[in-house]
C-alpha cells in the first residue's frame, strides 16, 4: 500500500469507501508537529469536489487506472457514446466523468476515457485546446482588455477588444478561457 508521498495530480485513490481523484494537493509544514497533506479531490461518481488532510506517512489505497482514447460519436441521455480507437468496440460513457469541460464536445472528437481493474469509466479528459468559431461579440469598451463573446456551442467566454464576429479562436478546455485567435 502506498504512504502520502506518493500523491501526485491526477491520480485515483480510495478513501472511506468513495473513488477521488486528485486535483491538486499541498505539503504543509507546521512549525510543531509532523506535516500534512492538503489534497483538493473531486469524487468519481458525483463529481463532488472536496478536501482531504493526511498526516505525513499515512497509507493511502491508491487504484491502477488504464488510459483508452475513444473517439465520440453521439450522445444518449446521461451518456456519451464512444468507440475504442483500437478494437472498434462502442460504449457508454457517464457525462458526469467530463465535470464543466463537456461543453466544449464536438462529434469525432478524440477522449481520453480512464477507466479501473474492472474496466469502470473512472474520469474523461477532452483534448486541451479546441478551436471554436466566434458567433456574437460586443463592442470594445476603450480603457478595458476584455469583452464578452459567445461562441458555438452557445459557449460565453472573455476575449481581447480585437476579436471580432467570425474569427476562430483557439480555446483551453480545462479553462473555458480564450487563448489565442488562429489565422486561416
Amino acid at each position: 500500500m502506498a504512504t502520502t508521498s506518493d500523491i501526485s495530480r491526477g491520480a485515483f485513490f480510495r478513501h472511506e469507501n468513495e473513488l477521488l481523484k486528485v486535483l491538486d494537493y499541498d505539503h504543509i509544514t507546521p512549525g510543531k508537529g509532523n506535516a500534512i497533506y492538503s489534497v483538493k479531490c473531486r469524487n468519481v461518481e458525483t463529481g463532488k469536489q472536496s478536501e482531504i488532510r493526511f498526516r505525513s506517512g499515512e497509507k493511502i489505497d491508491f487504484i491502477r487506472v488504464d488510459e483508452v482514447e475513444m473517439q465520440y460519436i453521439y450522445s444518449e441521455d446521461e451518456f456519451l457514446v464512444c468507440m475504442n480507437q483500437e478494437t472498434f468496440e462502442q460504449m457508454h460513457i457517464p457525462k458526469i466523468l467530463f465535470a464543466d469541460a463537456i461543453k466544449f464536445l464536438q462529434e469525432g472528437m478524440i477522449l481520453t476515457i480512464r477507466f479501473d481493474d474492472n474496466e469502470k469509466p473512472l474520469n474523461g479528459d477532452l483534448p486541451k485546446q479546441v478551436e471554436l468559431l466566434v458567433t456574437y461579440t460586443e463592442e470594445g469598451n476603450k480603457g478595458k482588455l476584455l469583452k464578452q463573446a459567445e461562441v458555438e456551442g452557445g459557449i460565453s467566454i472573455q476575449v481581447p477588444l480585437f476579436v471580432n464576429n467570425g474569427d476562430r479562436l483557439r480555446i483551453n478546455t480545462e479553462t473555458g478561457e480564450y487563448v489565442e485567435r488562429v489565422m486561416k
